[in-house]
């Protein structure tokens, strides 16, 4: 982290040639060429930040493969509680992602005014609602064990090993929650390497973890749960004395702050709700394809495990918006941030259309190294094909909303999250009620929401970037 010396007296920054304040004269190259060395540079920076934050996505999901493939060996019963427990666990940590979300946007946003003190103590600030978070959600999360699985449809062996997972992995959730709030900080201060090295250190612990807890103590599953637990305290830990170092350099405070706690409470709330539309479509489109049929429900697991490795490298993108456009926003640099809104457009289209691209011709090909049954193989090769030509629709969203997101724009997100689910849910129902089970069901379900969710995001988040009134620039 660049050292300052205090932010309470004036900065110099460098003005970028034709910005208001530069008093410079420019030299006179040829517009062209200007124009190809600011989107050269301008690529760079997306790059940078986009290319480790897709490694870190891409290592969070190791936990539980590893966690699967040791369990797995236990028996059955163990892997369905583990899966069980570990939807729950993921469900819950994912509604909680607001505290990077919203983190990165104002620690990018102070970054860019060049208030770095007040920007660690910002960071400072949301840890310490990550850590009271942490505690109050593993509390419950331990005492609620029983009846959340219950909930879920576990029942006997299945669900004891479900609640023995549940309970051991929950002492984690402080960790976990650290993990997501420090690197939000760090992705505010352009940094997405840090949380990528930790992240892969952190799997790679958690693995030696598993086989030593599960196999060399006989723990069993509750080793499994332990050592998960393990790794990401260890994480939080890691990624939280790089925050504070960066704090102590700058001259932020480390004690708790009521109004900074609340402060972060109130800027996560609406990136909550919108997370929570999300998780509720996601619900609806798994209930639908339930009922249509085991055909249906087996070729959508399918289709949907490639659509998640899709979206880590549009998310990764929307990382990168989300730390450019707070940036840009906070340093008053308008035309900046509209040139970071449409080159970041550009690449979440183009990736989008790559992988769409491949989706759709290698769909067959991807159904055969997941299944033998025929039916369920052309169900999943329909299904792969719908999502291929939909997926440069997902990439314009995945980037508006990282765009909104950095913003800080999270009130209009959360309402334009609730709106398209209120449009997808007669649409889902509708699959639900006259979709044939198969190919065709899986066809119209990932229309459903692949298409018209997708499509209503699409136009809230669209509308709302053609005006001017998210951009919000300065500190406010």
């Amino acid at each position: 982290m660049e050292e300052r010396k205090s932010d309470d007296t004036p900065t110099t920054r460098r003005t970028p040639p034709g910005h208001p304040g530069d008093t410079r004269t420019p030299p006179d190259p040829a517009p062209s060429s200007t124009g190809r060395r600011t989107r050269s540079r301008l690529d760079r920076e997306i790059l940078a930040l986009a290319v480790p934050a897709l490694g870190a996505l891409v290592a969070e999901p190791l936990f539980v493969l590893v966690d699967s493939a040791v369990v797995g060996h236990l028996g059955t019963a163990q892997l369905a509680g583990l899966s069980l427990a570990s939807t729950l666990l993921v469900t819950l940590v994912g509604l909680c992602v607001f505290l990077a979300y919203a983190t990165t946007a104002a620690v990018a946003r102070r970054i860019g005014a060049g208030h770095t003190r007040e920007a660690l103590q910002s960071g400072v600030d949301g840890l310490w609602l990550a850590v009271g978070l942490g505690v109050l959600l593993a509390a419950a999360l331990w005492a609620t064990a029983p009846w959340a699985v219950g909930a879920m449809g576990g029942t006997g062996e299945v669900a004891e090993h479900a609640v023995v997972y549940l309970r051991w992995s929950a002492l984690g959730l402080p960790g976990m929650l650290l993990v997501l709030a420090s690197t939000g900080v760090l992705r505010g201060m352009q940094d997405t390497r840090t949380p990528l090295w930790v992240a892969a250190g952190g799997a790679t612990f958690n693995a030696v973890l598993n086989v030593v807890l599960v196999y060399g103590a006989g723990l069993g599953i509750a080793g499994s749960g332990l050592g998960t637990a393990v790794a990401q305290l260890t994480m939080g830990a890691v990624l939280v004395v790089v925050v504070v170092r960066g704090a102590r350099r700058h001259g932020a405070s480390l004690r708790p702050a009521a109004g900074g706690i609340w402060s972060n409470a109130r800027a996560g709330a609406p990136l909550f709700v919108r997370t929570l539309s999300l998780r509720l479509a996601i619900l609806l489109t798994v209930f639908v394809a339930t009922g249509l049929g085991e055909v249906t429900l087996a070729g959508y697991q399918v289709v949907n495990s490639v659509w998640g490795l899709a979206a880590f490298a549009l998310d990764a993108l929307a990382i990168a918006a989300q730390a450019l456009v707070g940036y840009g926003l906070g340093a008053d640099d308008v035309p900046r941030v509209r040139a970071v809104l449409r080159r970041t457009l550009q690449w979440g289209v183009a990736a989008g259309a790559a992988i769409g691209l491949v989706m759709a011709a290698g769909g067959w090909w991807f159904a055969l190294l997941f299944t033998s049954d025929p039916d369920v193989r052309t169900a999943v090769a329909v299904g792969m094909a719908v999502c291929g030509l939909l997926m440069p629709m997902a990439g314009w969203v995945f980037v508006l909303d990282g765009v909104l997101i950095g913003a800080g724009d999270g009130r209009f997100l959360a309402w334009a999250g609730m709106l398209t689910l209120v449009v997808y849910v007669p649409f889902a129902l509708a699959v639900r009620q006259w979709a044939p089970d198969g190919a065709a069901g899986l066809a119209w379900l990932w229309l459903a929401f692949a298409g018209v969710f997708m499509a209503a995001r699409a136009v809230t988040t669209g509308l709302r970037a053609r005006g001017s009134a998210w951009m919000v620039t300065g500190t406010a």
